[in-house]
């Protein structure tokens, strides 16, 4: 895919799928605006190896459900490479906890159901606020064949695994996100698509999903592993890109086999 010349944001771009995602895209030829969060060790390394391979990008740090750190990151991208954008992806996201129901105490079980408790909400606006503010804020500088990619999650299809609830339903409204602004920015010959990763070796499985879980996993999938997060790379890469230039409101299933749309 040729990017040359193209202004990317990623946010969550410092590790696993997010840095994966940054590297492509400067590989291709995008300039790459690193967004992270709380670790600016990761922030730095992602960009030297980017430079190390005759790429340019720089790290800026920033919470993404917070509209002033969401319309800082749009400032220094703007300072740093000029007015317009080109390709915004959306990585920045998260679990925050697992809990089933035999663990769920009434407390828990409302933050589920009513949107003003703490967990849900928090949940909400790690995975889908976030994607909203920036949309928001970056899409006014995108000019005729912008590109804006989410990343959802299978979990957004199939509910997701136990303790997952919030979660799961944050990434559905991920993609019926998306497809809202496909339709409202396709006008403007701005594409909007969603990526949905089954199961992708990163941290947040080793964080989230016990070792027997993943081996079960990857096991009932036709193609009997994991996936790479460089294969999520590839895709996403490949959505930015021109040569997918009439592909917009989709999400893109990349699991293996796993669980067909």
């Amino acid at each position: 895919m040729n990017l040359e010349n193209k202004v990317a944001i990623v946010t969550g771009g410092a590790r696993d799928i997010g840095r994966a995602i940054s590297e492509k895209l400067a590989a291709s030829g995008a300039k790459v605006v690193v967004n992270y969060f709380s670790s600016k060790a990761d922030g730095a390394a992602t960009v030297a190896a980017i430079e190390a391979a005759g790429g340019t990008a720089i790290a800026v740090s920033g919470d993404m459900t917070k509209p002033a750190d969401v319309e800082n990151l749009v400032k220094v991208t703007r300072k740093t490479f000029g007015d317009s954008i080109d390709i915004l992806v959306n990585v920045a996201g998260g679990l925050g906890a697992r809990k089933s129901l035999a663990e769920m105490d009434l407390e828990f079980f409302e933050s589920i159901m009513r949107l003003d408790l703490e967990f849900f909400e928090s949940i909400m606006r790690l995975n889908v606020s976030s994607a909203f503010l920036t949309s928001k804020s970056v899409s006014p500088h995108m000019g005729e064949g912008g590109a804006i990619i989410n990343l959802a999650s299978l979990a957004g299809r199939d509910g997701g695994g136990p303790g997952a609830a919030a979660y799961a339903a944050s990434k559905g409204a991920v993609m019926t996100f998306t497809r809202a602004l496909a339709k409202e920015l396709g006008p403007r010959n701005i594409r909007a698509n969603c990526v949905c990763p089954g199961m992708i070796a990163t941290t947040f499985h080793d964080t989230f999903t016990k070792d027997e879980v993943r081996k079960n996993v990857a096991g009932a999938t036709p193609l009997k592993r994991e996936g790479r997060a460089e294969e999520v790379a590839d895709l996403v890469a490949y959505l930015a890109s021109p040569e997918s230039s009439f592909v917009t409101g989709a999400s893109v299933d990349i699991n293996g086999g796993l669980f067909f749309s």
